[in-house]
């Protein structure tokens, strides 16, 4: 019995120092690398790097910063409405088989490697329908990478909203359109949010399908949909490290970095905005 009792002490010990073990090594790893991107980014940002367009393999970021923005922007707008409202009808409306297949379809299409689909829509658009590399190409590129995280949350979030406040508010004599909008929209916002500020932070750093639809320029992104290519920072860092020269791995640390910061921001955002409406949630409930 003795034994028995020490061996299990024995063996829960052991797993709880390799849980340990592999925590603290994750975290350096993470540190490090971290660390790593921060000291080299760090000393790669100048002034100039915000103000001026990329020249060959030197000069700044101020088109792939803006490309950036507008490609991630676009694919916001693209992804909400189709993603979320999807979300809403699937919980809300749509037949048990159909809702099944959706799902389904919806985590196969987690699968999908984001340089396939950048392929496909170089096939579709680019070459078939002549786009051209443009920056619509790419936000939809992006838009699609996106759509599995920010319908699984917003799927997730309207499931989640508890059926009492549903009922309570039809007792009451609210409109179905009155009681998504007072009380499952609010309830769910804070997971939607969460999924699609992810989904974001994924779009910041796909590299691969951009470069089948969005292609590249030196100069400013420009408002055409169409034929007109667009820089973004992960082909500055894809492209650039690889240069045998100072200037081109200065650029390429400094976009790093700027994205680093970027995907930091959106999840320092999403944690707030989840806290601030999960608040005011349980306040108004």
């Amino acid at each position: 019995m003795v034994s028995r009792v020490a061996r299990n002490v024995a063996i829960s010990r052991f797993w709880w120092v390799l849980c340990i073990a592999s925590l603290v090594g994750a975290l350096l790893v993470l540190l490090s690398l971290f660390g790593f991107v921060f000291v080299r980014g760090i000393a790669a940002i100048r002034p100039e790097i915000f103000f001026t367009v990329t020249q060959g393999i030197a000069g700044g970021l101020a088109n792939a910063i803006v490309g950036t923005l507008l490609l991630v922007t676009l694919a916001i707008a693209l992804v909400v409405p189709v993603g979320i409202g999807a979300a809403v009808w699937v919980t809300q409306f749509a037949p048990d088989r159909l809702r099944i297949v959706v799902r389904l379809s919806i985590d196969v299409l987690f699968g999908v490697p984001s340089i396939v689909v950048g392929y496909f829509l170089y096939v579709a658009l680019v070459e078939t329908a002549g786009w051209g590399f443009s920056l619509v190409a790419g936000s939809l590129a992006l838009a699609i990478i996106m759509l599995p995280y920010v319908y699984r949350a917003a799927d997730l979030a309207f499931s989640a909203v508890p059926r009492d406040l549903v009922e309570a508010s039809v007792a009451l004599g609210a409109r179905p359109l009155t009681t998504f909008v007072r009380v499952a929209f609010p309830w769910a916002l804070p997971g939607t949010l969460t999924g699609l500020l992810i989904g974001v932070g994924i779009a910041l750093g796909e590299t691969a399908p951009l470069i089948y639809t969005a292609g590249w320029s030196n100069y400013m992104p420009t408002l055409a949909l169409t034929h007109s290519p667009v820089g973004y920072l992960t082909y500055v860092v894809w492209t650039f490290i690889n240069e045998p020269f100072k200037q081109s791995h200065q650029l390429a640390y400094a976009a790093a970095f700027l994205l680093m910061v970027a995907i930091f921001v959106t999840n320092f955002v999403a944690r707030a905005a989840v806290e601030y409406w999960a608040s005011r949630t349980r306040s108004h409930s």
